[in-house]
């Protein structure tokens, strides 16, 4: 394996929507769901989606900076989630679908700092984003019934009204940077 393989945790909604998407980057090695940003150790999906937690559903995943910057998967995060609505993506509401970074180290933050700066500056979005970079503590993993959700459940309603969708404008945005299928 490669020694050079860092790791990244983001929020942006729904952690099976972003999964979905960052499964499919070139340079992504694995995709973890789960919550981070709380206080309570170990939550369970039921104590989490109670909004009182503290935690926000999140993806912890591995890559490899040769195949992929960086700012690249913060280019991904900030074009497939609404990084100005404050907790809440479209119908999922509350402090658990917060946008946010979960930066793992200082290069990290001061990376995802500059980048918000300058989507602000050049007036990507109507609104401010309301993003949150916040120190990565802990990471937990997800229930089983929710790793690898939207490749084993593309079926179900909420995988066609909602990730399908995402998911086909994120191909034809992002093409260069899809693993081959």
């Amino acid at each position: 394996m490669n020694d050079k393989i860092q790791t990244a945790v983001f929020a942006g909604g729904c952690f099976w929507c972003t999964e979905a998407v960052f499964q499919r980057l070139r340079g992504v090695q694995s995709v973890t769901s789960g919550y981070a940003g709380g206080a309570n150790p170990n939550p369970t999906y039921e104590q989490v989606s109670m909004g009182n937690t503290g935690h926000a559903e999140a993806i912890k995943f591995e890559y490899d900076p040769e195949q992929i910057s960086f700012h690249d998967l913060l280019e991904v995060f900030f074009a497939t989630h609404n990084p100005t609505e404050l907790n809440r993506q479209g119908a999922d509401v509350g402090t658990q679908y917060r946008s946010a970074i979960f930066y793992v180290n200082e290069e990290q933050r001061a990376e995802a700092e500059k980048f918000i700066k300058q989507v602000e500056a050049d007036g990507v979005f109507d609104q401010p984003i309301v993003t949150t970079l916040e120190k990565l503590t802990e990471f937990y993993p997800a229930e089983d019934y929710h790793k690898d959700y939207y490749n084993k459940n593309k079926d179900q309603p909420y995988c066609q009204v909602v990730i399908n969708p995402k998911l086909k404008k994120f191909k034809e945005k992002f093409a260069s940077l899809l693993k081959p299928e």
